[in-house]
Protein backbone atom coordinates (compact mmCIF):
# COMPACT_ATOMS: atom_id res chain seq x y z
CA UNK A 1 0.00 0.00 0.00
CA UNK A 2 3.02 2.69 0.83
CA UNK A 3 4.72 1.42 -2.81
CA UNK A 4 1.37 2.07 -4.56
CA UNK A 5 0.73 5.94 -2.46
CA UNK A 6 3.93 6.68 -3.16
CA UNK A 7 3.96 6.09 -6.83
CA UNK A 8 0.18 7.66 -7.00
CA UNK A 9 2.32 10.82 -5.29
CA UNK A 10 5.31 10.52 -8.25
CA UNK A 11 2.56 10.20 -10.70
CA UNK A 12 0.39 13.49 -9.47
CA UNK A 13 3.80 15.49 -9.52
CA UNK A 14 5.05 14.32 -13.36
CA UNK A 15 1.99 15.16 -14.42
CA UNK A 16 1.87 18.64 -12.65
CA UNK A 17 5.24 19.10 -13.95
CA UNK A 18 3.99 18.33 -17.56
CA UNK A 19 0.83 20.44 -17.09
CA UNK A 20 3.15 23.36 -16.13
CA UNK A 21 5.55 22.82 -19.31
CA UNK A 22 2.75 22.49 -21.58
CA UNK A 23 1.71 26.30 -20.38
CA UNK A 24 5.15 27.62 -21.03
CA UNK A 25 4.75 26.18 -24.36
CA UNK A 26 1.26 27.30 -24.99
CA UNK A 27 1.74 30.91 -24.12
CA UNK A 28 4.18 31.42 -26.83
CA UNK A 29 2.73 31.84 -29.91
CA UNK A 30 3.74 29.33 -33.04
CA UNK A 31 5.75 30.75 -35.74
CA UNK A 32 8.11 30.00 -38.16
CA UNK A 33 12.16 30.76 -36.96
CA UNK A 34 14.51 31.42 -39.44
CA UNK A 35 16.99 32.88 -37.22
CA UNK A 36 18.08 32.48 -33.57
CA UNK A 37 17.35 36.19 -33.31
CA UNK A 38 15.57 38.20 -35.66
CA UNK A 39 16.24 42.01 -37.04
CA UNK A 40 13.38 44.46 -35.29
CA UNK A 41 11.75 45.63 -38.14
CA UNK A 42 9.01 47.67 -36.18
CA UNK A 43 8.36 51.25 -37.55
CA UNK A 44 6.40 54.01 -37.35
CA UNK A 45 2.50 54.90 -38.27
CA UNK A 46 2.28 56.04 -42.05
CA UNK A 47 -0.06 57.85 -43.53
CA UNK A 48 0.89 57.04 -47.19
CA UNK A 49 2.45 60.02 -48.13
CA UNK A 50 6.37 59.32 -46.70
CA UNK A 51 8.44 58.11 -49.26
CA UNK A 52 9.15 54.70 -49.98
CA UNK A 53 6.03 53.29 -48.68
CA UNK A 54 4.18 52.60 -52.34
CA UNK A 55 4.19 54.01 -55.19
CA UNK A 56 3.73 58.13 -54.81
CA UNK A 57 -0.27 59.76 -55.28
CA UNK A 58 0.52 63.44 -55.65
CA UNK A 59 -2.62 65.53 -54.66
CA UNK A 60 -4.00 62.65 -53.43
CA UNK A 61 -6.51 63.45 -50.03
CA UNK A 62 -5.88 61.52 -46.75
CA UNK A 63 -8.68 58.83 -47.68
CA UNK A 64 -6.82 58.10 -50.55
CA UNK A 65 -3.41 57.94 -49.49
CA UNK A 66 -5.17 55.20 -46.35
CA UNK A 67 -6.96 53.44 -49.42
CA UNK A 68 -3.22 53.68 -51.34
CA UNK A 69 -1.61 51.97 -48.22
CA UNK A 70 -4.45 49.36 -47.88
CA UNK A 71 -3.79 48.16 -51.53
CA UNK A 72 -0.51 48.08 -50.46
CA UNK A 73 -0.95 45.70 -47.51
CA UNK A 74 -3.40 43.63 -49.95
CA UNK A 75 -1.00 43.22 -52.81
CA UNK A 76 2.07 42.76 -50.03
CA UNK A 77 -0.03 39.70 -48.35
CA UNK A 78 -0.64 38.33 -51.62
CA UNK A 79 2.31 38.33 -52.56
CA UNK A 80 3.71 36.69 -49.98
CA UNK A 81 0.39 33.74 -50.33
CA UNK A 82 2.74 33.20 -53.07
CA UNK A 83 5.99 33.27 -52.52
CA UNK A 84 6.26 32.00 -48.71
CA UNK A 85 4.33 28.59 -49.61
CA UNK A 86 8.14 27.26 -48.49
CA UNK A 87 7.30 27.19 -45.15
CA UNK A 88 3.84 25.99 -44.87
CA UNK A 89 3.75 26.82 -40.66
CA UNK A 90 3.22 30.94 -42.30
CA UNK A 91 0.06 30.28 -43.12
CA UNK A 92 0.44 33.07 -45.90
CA UNK A 93 -2.18 31.01 -48.60
CA UNK A 94 -4.82 30.50 -45.57
CA UNK A 95 -4.73 33.63 -44.23
CA UNK A 96 -4.60 35.69 -47.25
CA UNK A 97 -7.69 33.70 -48.12
CA UNK A 98 -9.47 34.49 -45.29
CA UNK A 99 -8.15 38.28 -45.20
CA UNK A 100 -9.96 38.65 -48.75
CA UNK A 101 -13.45 37.45 -46.93
CA UNK A 102 -13.05 38.71 -43.73
CA UNK A 103 -12.16 42.23 -44.95
CA UNK A 104 -13.96 42.12 -48.37
CA UNK A 105 -15.78 45.30 -48.24
CA UNK A 106 -13.08 47.21 -47.27
CA UNK A 107 -10.55 46.36 -49.61
CA UNK A 108 -13.40 46.82 -52.66
CA UNK A 109 -13.98 50.80 -50.65
CA UNK A 110 -10.38 51.16 -51.41
CA UNK A 111 -9.84 49.99 -54.54
CA UNK A 112 -13.12 51.98 -55.70
CA UNK A 113 -11.18 55.27 -53.81
CA UNK A 114 -7.80 54.51 -55.98
CA UNK A 115 -10.05 54.12 -59.29
CA UNK A 116 -11.91 57.49 -58.21
CA UNK A 117 -8.44 59.23 -57.27
CA UNK A 118 -6.61 57.88 -60.58
CA UNK A 119 -9.24 59.13 -62.99
CA UNK A 120 -10.18 62.66 -61.17
CA UNK A 121 -6.20 63.03 -62.18
CA UNK A 122 -6.14 61.90 -65.66
CA UNK A 123 -6.94 63.69 -68.47
CA UNK A 124 -9.63 60.66 -69.98
CA UNK A 125 -11.41 57.77 -68.42
CA UNK A 126 -8.58 55.27 -70.42
CA UNK A 127 -5.68 57.52 -68.99
CA UNK A 128 -7.37 57.09 -65.20
CA UNK A 129 -7.54 53.40 -65.94
CA UNK A 130 -3.92 52.78 -67.63
CA UNK A 131 -2.67 54.28 -64.68
CA UNK A 132 -4.51 52.39 -62.42
CA UNK A 133 -3.03 49.30 -63.95
CA UNK A 134 0.08 50.92 -63.72
CA UNK A 135 0.19 51.87 -60.25
CA UNK A 136 -1.27 47.46 -59.29
CA UNK A 137 1.79 46.47 -60.97
CA UNK A 138 4.19 48.39 -59.54
CA UNK A 139 2.62 48.07 -56.16
CA UNK A 140 2.61 44.37 -56.36
CA UNK A 141 6.23 43.86 -58.21
CA UNK A 142 7.37 46.67 -55.26
CA UNK A 143 6.97 43.78 -52.80
CA UNK A 144 9.10 41.48 -54.98
CA UNK A 145 12.24 39.83 -52.97
CA UNK A 146 15.13 36.81 -53.12
CA UNK A 147 17.80 37.87 -50.72
CA UNK A 148 15.12 39.43 -47.49
CA UNK A 149 12.76 36.58 -48.26
CA UNK A 150 13.09 35.12 -44.88
CA UNK A 151 12.44 38.44 -43.70
CA UNK A 152 9.72 39.25 -45.66
CA UNK A 153 7.64 36.12 -45.15
CA UNK A 154 7.98 36.12 -41.30
CA UNK A 155 6.86 40.00 -41.10
CA UNK A 156 3.87 39.22 -43.59
CA UNK A 157 2.91 35.98 -41.73
CA UNK A 158 2.75 37.68 -38.56
CA UNK A 159 0.99 40.82 -40.08
CA UNK A 160 -1.62 38.04 -41.79
CA UNK A 161 -2.53 36.61 -38.64
CA UNK A 162 -3.05 39.97 -37.04
CA UNK A 163 -4.91 40.63 -39.75
CA UNK A 164 -7.49 37.63 -39.19
CA UNK A 165 -8.42 39.17 -35.63
CA UNK A 166 -8.53 42.98 -36.17
CA UNK A 167 -11.98 44.04 -36.52
CA UNK A 168 -13.93 44.39 -39.84
CA UNK A 169 -13.21 48.16 -41.02
CA UNK A 170 -9.96 48.26 -39.23
CA UNK A 171 -8.01 46.54 -42.07
CA UNK A 172 -6.81 50.47 -43.01
CA UNK A 173 -5.20 50.74 -39.32
CA UNK A 174 -3.45 47.81 -39.39
CA UNK A 175 -2.04 48.83 -42.60
CA UNK A 176 -1.05 52.13 -41.55
CA UNK A 177 0.30 50.71 -38.38
CA UNK A 178 2.54 47.92 -40.25
CA UNK A 179 3.38 49.17 -43.58
CA UNK A 180 6.44 50.32 -42.67
CA UNK A 181 7.42 47.53 -40.42
CA UNK A 182 6.73 45.29 -43.72
CA UNK A 183 9.00 48.01 -45.77
CA UNK A 184 12.03 47.44 -43.82
CA UNK A 185 11.45 43.33 -44.12
CA UNK A 186 12.65 44.01 -47.83
CA UNK A 187 15.87 44.81 -46.65
CA UNK A 188 18.01 41.52 -46.10
CA UNK A 189 19.35 41.15 -42.65
CA UNK A 190 19.89 38.23 -41.71
CA UNK A 191 20.90 36.39 -38.37
CA UNK A 192 21.43 39.25 -34.93
CA UNK A 193 22.95 36.84 -32.55
CA UNK A 194 26.04 35.57 -33.68
CA UNK A 195 28.20 37.47 -35.73
CA UNK A 196 28.86 36.28 -39.22
CA UNK A 197 31.77 34.26 -39.30
CA UNK A 198 35.18 35.91 -41.02
CA UNK A 199 35.68 34.34 -44.25
CA UNK A 200 39.35 33.49 -43.89
CA UNK A 201 41.46 32.85 -47.39
CA UNK A 202 42.47 29.75 -48.58
CA UNK A 203 46.24 29.28 -49.16
CA UNK A 204 47.18 26.73 -52.35
CA UNK A 205 50.65 26.28 -54.15
CA UNK A 206 50.54 27.89 -57.73
CA UNK A 207 50.09 25.10 -59.57
CA UNK A 208 51.62 26.92 -63.25
CA UNK A 209 53.37 24.81 -65.10
CA UNK A 210 56.15 27.37 -66.27
CA UNK A 211 57.01 27.86 -61.81
CA UNK A 212 57.78 23.86 -61.93
CA UNK A 213 61.11 22.25 -62.26
CA UNK A 214 60.21 18.32 -62.00
CA UNK A 215 59.46 18.58 -58.31
CA UNK A 216 60.80 21.62 -56.96
CA UNK A 217 59.30 25.03 -57.48
CA UNK A 218 61.30 27.81 -59.49
CA UNK A 219 61.02 30.91 -56.55
CA UNK A 220 63.40 33.21 -58.35
CA UNK A 221 61.00 32.93 -61.34
CA UNK A 222 57.67 33.03 -59.63
CA UNK A 223 57.41 34.64 -56.39
CA UNK A 224 55.97 32.20 -53.04
CA UNK A 225 54.95 29.14 -53.58
CA UNK A 226 51.72 29.65 -51.64
CA UNK A 227 49.13 32.32 -52.18
CA UNK A 228 46.04 33.45 -50.64
CA UNK A 229 42.93 32.40 -52.77
CA UNK A 230 39.51 33.86 -51.31
CA UNK A 231 36.58 32.04 -52.11
CA UNK A 232 33.21 33.67 -52.72
CA UNK A 233 30.79 33.56 -49.59
CA UNK A 234 27.22 31.98 -49.68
Amino acid sequence: MRTTGYVGMMGRRVAGVLLAGATMVAAVPASAQFFFKSKDLSGDVVTGAEPGIGQPLPGATPAELRAGVVWNMRAALNVAALQCQFEPTLLTVTNYNAILTDHKAELASSFDTLTKYFLRMAKTKRDGQMALDQFGTRTYSGFATVAAQYGFCTTAGRIGREALYASRGGFGDLALGRMRELRNSLTPWGEQQFPRAQIMPAALPRFDKACWKKDEFDTRKCGEPIVPIVYAAR
